[in-house]
């Protein structure tokens, strides 16, 4: 029997914000998989992935370039970004995905903006 439970792929430099992120999202309910660039998870494949949370200051390709990658390979994957930089330029790029949130984030909030991201991509609306 396949797993059933969605799958999260989260991409952080930081490995602290990534095991914090991983038991959010696993006592949510989520599978996740973890990369420490976008590379990393360029290189991996997305095809099982259900929703994709990057940071934007990433080494190497970063956060933007990232998302934009993935929305072209998989346009109807949800992408939303995180962010401990305080960057007007970040807010005004960011506003494209619509899913955008700053370190330190309310988890409640975010875990409600994946959830709504993969009922969404579920649903086809």
């Amino acid at each position: 029997m396949g797993e059933t439970r969605p799958l999260a792929a989260i991409v952080d430099d930081d490995p602290r914000l990534i095991e914090s992120l991983q038991d959010l999202l696993e006592s949510a309910g989520y599978r996740t998989i973890n990369f420490r660039s976008a590379e990393a998870l360029l290189g991996s494949g997305l095809a099982t992935v259900d929703v994709l949370i990057t940071d934007i200051g990433l080494p190497g390709a970063d956060g933007f370039a990232l998302r934009d990658a993935v929305k072209r390979q998989h346009p109807e994957l949800p992408v939303i970004l995180i962010s401990g930089r305080y960057e007007f330029a970040d807010d005004k790029r960011a506003q494209v995905t619509g899913d955008f949130f700053r370190k330190p984030f309310n988890a409640q909030d975010l875990l409600s903006a994946i959830g709504n991201a993969v009922h969404s991509r579920k649903t086809g609306g």
